[in-house]
């Protein structure tokens, strides 16, 4: 008797459970506060080829003023942008131009990772890179010389990283400092004595 009420118990329990899991999603699909979203990326993407891509991102840059002509190159998620700036303008201006295409490029769904080349040279290469590939040569060789291209314009330097003794002589205070010292003196001393 105890079993049969135990597991009538147990049955009903579990149909409540059931019913409650039920409720609780019908409460859910219901609740006009709640919103479904299948896509949060609210940027609208269209499937376009690297050539349209490239095209479309040229495009952007020679809408900035004092851009004369644009080239661009995608290979993947690595795009290189080549503007054509008068050749007398100052330094000085054409990093503001090279900043100003790198802002617009930076709206645009493509061209957010895009470098900016805005030197003869590196444009004429990005034609060249073109040239190549609507040729049909090897992808292999195209990444390279874009890679080639890219690494001269990125900026390089030296790590500016403090040696491990400078970041601990800042650590020890002063009183420490002077104990360290005598310490390194005694022992100097000492082994002075035994090679002696």
């Amino acid at each position: 008797m105890k079993r049969i009420l135990l597991i009538t118990l147990l049955l009903f329990l579990a149909a409540c459970q059931a019913n409650n899991e039920q409720s609780l999603l019908r409460e859910r699909q219901t609740d006009p506060e709640l919103k479904y979203v299948t896509d949060s990326d609210p940027v609208e993407r269209k499937e376009l080829t690297n050539q349209q891509i490239a095209k479309r991102l040229a495009q952007t840059a020679v809408e900035v003023p004092d851009v004369r002509d644009a080239r661009a190159i995608v290979l993947g998620n690595y795009v290189a942008v080549g503007i054509d700036v008068d050749k007398d303008l100052d330094r000085s201006r054409v990093g503001v131009i090279k900043f100003s295409v790198a802002e617009a490029l930076k709206h645009d769904p493509y061209g957010k990772q895009a470098v900016v080349i805005a030197d003869a040279d590196g444009l004429e290469r990005i034609k060249g890179l073109t040239r190549k590939m609507k040729e049909g040569h090897p992808i292999q060789a195209v990444t390279e010389e874009l890679s080639q291209i890219v690494g001269r314009y990125m900026p390089e330097g030296p790590i500016n990283e403090r040696s491990q003794s400078e970041s601990n002589q800042q650590s020890v205070n002063q009183k420490d400092q002077e104990k360290l010292k005598k310490i390194e003196k005694e022992q100097s001393k000492e082994q002075g004595q035994k090679n002696s």
